[in-house]
């Protein structure tokens, strides 16, 4: 029994140390959702929203009328001049109170067009954030990507030693067999450090790329953060790319930049009524009441007016229309509308700029996919050449045909050509991706 319970203890403690020392493995989707819900930048988009639905209610309050009430207390000290023309102290207290209230009719429309115009920048907001998603969406798969080439990239180098290795060992014995000259040795064990350096490179462009990541999701890097490796989509002769115009106007339709930037437009039309509207009268309506009670308060016949009979005799109410007409205000309405039709040309400029900076980033998108898909093709046979020119140097090599500085020269143009082969796969896969993200497709692995 006491033999279980310590083979028990022992699993798990073994389980519990395996799980402390297990890589954190994050697919793209996992990053993407993360970052959305814990992003810096996000919040405060998220934050600035907020402000405007808060803007738009007090914009759509100001049609209710207001509501304010007064108290005053006042204490008089000295001599003052009765009805009978004669002089006496009064030292008295008196309490005024009143409630009022102002609703405006009319303001030139300028209390709906501002509703209108906050809400506009309400929506502009939103697409704000929308974007704010998206540009993090990108970033992270762009990131993504890079650490998943500075993986094949490791393997790449560590194969090549593995091989330069085996070759190493073969010189070696020739060379103590005395088949092979001591030089010869120097030149694999050479290229054996250079490839060592290799790997330490590319490791390190690993974990920078690893680190960059943990950045963007707001996390403290560490060695188990590890990203998964999904399925990639083949970059085969079927590989097409959708033609740039066709995706640029399915983005117009869709893109949250193109959205935020024609609210902003509508906004500053709205404001550019606004202004106009200080050339009409405003019109409002308003309704008060009034009352105060005097301690020293009395009556024809001297005697003191009670607190009660006071609210009842001294209350006053009155309610009435005012329009207020503007004539001249120093040319400020004028220069106010003025200054408002420069600001809705401005964000009409804005629009423009928007559209013209999301073609240009399609039409590179789609150059940059075809140029990678191309130099992929080429760089595949390229590759496919020099694989088969490495073995054959490599046999060569084995039966003293060729020295090893042209051994080593064809090892590291295949090494070159590898990597280059990636890099366009992965340039290729990346600059698809936003293509279909441009016309709506979310981006996936």
């Amino acid at each position: 029994m006491i033999r279980t319970i310590f083979t028990l203890a022992y699993l798990l403690l073994l389980a519990l140390f395996a799980s402390l020392h297990a890589q954190e493995l994050w697919t793209l989707d996992k990053c993407i959702n993360y970052a959305r819900d814990n992003n810096i930048q996000i919040k405060q988009s998220t934050l600035n929203t907020q402000y405007q639905m808060n803007m738009l209610k007090e914009k759509k309050n100001s049609r209710l009328p207001n509501l304010n009430g007064q108290v005053s207390q006042n204490l008089n000290f000295g001599r003052s001049l009765t009805y009978l023309n004669t002089y006496e102290n009064v030292n008295s207290a008196q309490t005024d109170f009143g409630l009022g209230t102002q609703l405006t009719v009319f303001q030139g429309m300028q209390i709906n067009n501002a509703i209108k115009k906050t809400e506009f920048d309400l929506k502009a907001s939103f697409e704000d954030l929308a974007k704010a998603k998206d540009d993090l969406s990108l970033n992270i798969a762009s990131t993504f990507l890079e650490i998943l080439f500075a993986k094949e990239l490791v393997k790449v180098s560590e194969d090549q030693i593995l091989i330069t290795n085996q070759q190493l060992k073969q010189s070696q014995e020739k060379v103590n067999a005395g088949s092979l000259a001591s030089g010869a040795l120097l030149e694999i064990e050479a290229q054996a450090a250079r490839e060592e350096l290799n790997i330490v490179d590319a490791k390190n462009q690993l974990q920078l790329a690893k680190l960059k990541l943990a950045q963007m999701l707001e996390l403290v890097f560490t060695d188990k953060f590890d990203v998964e490796i999904p399925i990639l989509p083949e970059v085969g002769a079927q590989s097409s790319v959708t033609n740039s115009q066709d995706v640029y106007l399915t983005a117009l339709k869709q893109r949250p930049e193109i959205r935020g930037a024609e609210y902003r437009y509508q906004s500053t039309e709205m404001q550019l009524r606004m202004a106009q509207g200080v050339f009409y009268p405003t019109l409002s309506f308003y309704a008060n009441y009034y009352n105060n009670y005097n301690n020293k308060y009395t009556d024809i016949k001297g005697a003191k007016i009670s607190f009660g009979d006071q609210l009842s005799n001294n209350q006053r109410k009155g309610l009435g229309l005012q329009m207020n007409i503007p004539i001249f205000n120093r040319f400020n309405t004028k220069l106010n509308v003025d200054n408002a039709k420069i600001q809705m040309l401005n964000t009409q400029l804005e629009l423009e700029g928007t559209k013209k900076v999301l073609r240009q980033e399609i039409e590179t998108a789609q150059a940059t996919a075809i140029t990678s898909f191309n130099r992929f093709k080429s760089t595949e046979k390229a590759v496919a050449s020099m694989q088969e020119a490495f073995r054959y140097s490599e046999e060569k090599f084995n039966v003293g045909m060729v020295n090893a500085v042209d051994y080593n020269l064809a090892k590291t143009n295949l090494l070159k050509a590898s990597s280059d082969l990636l890099r366009a796969k992965y340039e290729f896969i990346f600059r698809s991706k936003i293509l279909d993200f441009y016309k709506g497709i979310p981006i996936t692995l």
